[in-house]
């Protein structure tokens, strides 16, 4: 166990709130392994940077010698967490939960390590609830207290339906708690009700409430929304190397910091020299490489890191990368218009972004830039790029 100071520090760096701080504080002074909770419902198959916030949090608890009970929510997955969301969402199967549920665990020790986790499924305790069980534990909250939800409380004020079940699903996170004895709690800024929740059950069923500990959602590649695989501005754990490190340098220069202190390993000293150095007149650029290739060794490796850093700016002088894909197109005749070609190989995703990429001069054939959108290609093998990232090698055979 290391120094209660140093550990406090660590543990409010780049938080939204603690709450039950002395709480917090006279379990650090039993120098004994805290049990720290995180649930994840697995909705959707892969994880991305915005969870990764929370994961990182995570592996500090782990580093200062405790104990991650990394809680995969297959029952509450098919209810479908109602945090945030203006109607019920559609329960998953429960072979999507457990398909999901499977590359959660997985990716996950891509950050956390594996002999200081305890990867746990609710189904294990809730299914032996019962019904019984279920109506025992609906009966230690009001219709009154759940509304106190904010979005609940929108939805019921804007007469959009709520389904009963919905109101279960605080009750039941906040039953995994107790079931787990958890010392902390974490999650997201929107997960506060939640986590509270949690600390309450734990005071009915007489335990020894759990410290909240809330991380901020981090913003997509937009700077606007929040990360999401299905709004496509995300950064997914898994992604190839040369991927992740293209996303960050794509990056707004005031939005890095924000990843910066979310994400990054660095020490808060490290962070305040580099702040120092943009605001003394050096390109911010820099400090993204740094970053960018932090977070690429820490999915993958340092030499992926150092790899992607060459293939970016190889990309950026307007070279060629050796790892790119090869397709093959088919066509009737001798050739086929420019635009069939880049949809056909997957380089953008309809005939009038094709036209548009064009116009805007950002597509090349081996390296000469495209200005005509009715050209014809006849039949060969030709690099073509689209933007800044995208190439690929294409076969055209006639046939």
């Amino acid at each position: 166990m290391t120094n209660l100071n140093d550990d406090l520090a660590l543990i409010k760096r780049g938080i939204d709130d603690l709450i039950g701080e002395q709480e917090l504080v006279d379990k650090l002074k039993r120098g004994q392994p805290l049990r720290v909770k995180a649930g994840f419902d697995p909705t959707a198959p892969d994880l991305h940077l915005g969870h990764a916030v929370l994961i990182n949090k995570l592996r500090q608890f782990q580093d200062m010698g405790h104990q991650v009970l990394f809680l995969i929510g297959d029952f509450t997955g098919m209810i479908g967490d109602p945090t945030g969301k203006s109607a019920t969402r559609p329960p998953l199967s429960a072979e999507q939960v457990q398909i999901n549920a499977r590359t959660y665990q997985e990716q996950v020790f891509k950050i956390l390590k594996p002999e200081q986790t305890e990867v746990v499924f609710n189904s294990s305790w809730i299914n032996e609830l019962g019904a019984a069980g279920m109506l025992k534990l609906a009966a230690t909250h009001t219709v009154a207290r759940m509304l106190e939800r904010d979005d609940f409380e929108k939805r019921y004020k804007g007469n959009q339906p709520i389904a009963i079940h919905e109101f279960l699903y605080p009750l039941l996170q906040g039953y995994d708690s107790v079931a787990l004895r958890a010392d902390i709690e974490l999650g997201g800024t929107d997960q506060r009700f939640n986590l509270l929740m949690g600390r309450e059950l734990q005071k009915h069923y007489g335990q020894v409430p759990q410290s909240v500990l809330t991380v901020p959602l981090l913003e997509g590649l937009d700077g606007v929304n929040k990360m999401s695989k299905s709004l496509g501005n995300y950064i997914g754990v898994a992604e190839a190397a040369n991927t992740i490190f293209s996303k960050l340098m794509s990056v707004s220069d005031d939005l890095m910091w924000r990843y910066i202190d979310l994400l990054s390993f660095e020490s808060i000293a490290t962070v305040k020299q580099w702040r120092g150095e943009v605001e003394a007149g050096a390109n911010p650029r820099n400090i993204k490489v740094r970053f960018a290739q932090e977070i690429v060794e820490r999915f993958h490796s340092k030499q992926a890191a150092i790899d992607a850093l060459a293939d970016f700016e190889l990309r950026a002088r307007g070279g060629v990368p050796d790892d790119i894909p090869e397709v093959e197109v088919a066509i009737p005749d001798d050739a086929i218009a420019i635009a069939a070609v880049l949809k056909q190989a997957g380089l953008v995703a309809s005939t009038s972004e094709a036209f548009r990429m064009i116009e805007q001069g950002g597509v090349k054939l081996d390296s000469a830039k495209v200005t005509d959108r009715n050209l014809q290609v006849p039949a060969g093998v030709v690099v073509a790029q689209v933007g800044k990232r995208k190439f690929a090698r294409i076969v055209i055979r006639r046939g």
